[in-house]
């Protein structure tokens, strides 16, 4: 927690998806930390301690957003984890979400109705 808020941790190489993404979740009383890179947000995951983290699927690599997912694993990572994107409904049909250590995914374009209601079940 950042002055009283949670913090959400956001990953995505698109800087106009990342810049709606912040206003969306700032709206919703929490406080966000970005990042460009999956390198950026696995550092800034360090630094910040973020309460949960939304990464892009498909950033500087195809797959980073699931390589971040494991780097954050195995740097101690207890705070859900969802990826964003573009194929989420295939995605969530296909995936095993434990094997990725992920929480769950977003469909691009993100719903702030969607977003909302899984900040609040999992923050509060």
């Amino acid at each position: 927690m950042k002055d009283g808020k949670h913090v959400i941790l956001c990953v995505d190489d698109d800087t106009d998806m990342l810049d709606a993404i912040e206003i969306l979740v700032e709206s919703f009383g929490y406080s966000v930390v970005t990042a460009s890179s999956a390198e950026e947000g696995l550092k800034k995951f360090k630094s910040v301690n973020p309460d949960l983290v939304i990464a892009d699927l498909m950033m500087e690599e195809v797959d980073s957003g699931t390589g971040l997912a494991k780097d954050l694993k195995l740097a101690g990572c207890k705070v859900p984890v969802y990826l964003l994107s573009s194929v989420g409904d295939a995605l969530r049909d296909n995936t095993n979400y434990a094997e990725l250590s992920l929480t769950g995914v977003f469909q691009k374009p993100i719903q702030p109705k969607v977003l909302a209601r899984t900040l609040k079940k999992e923050l509060g």
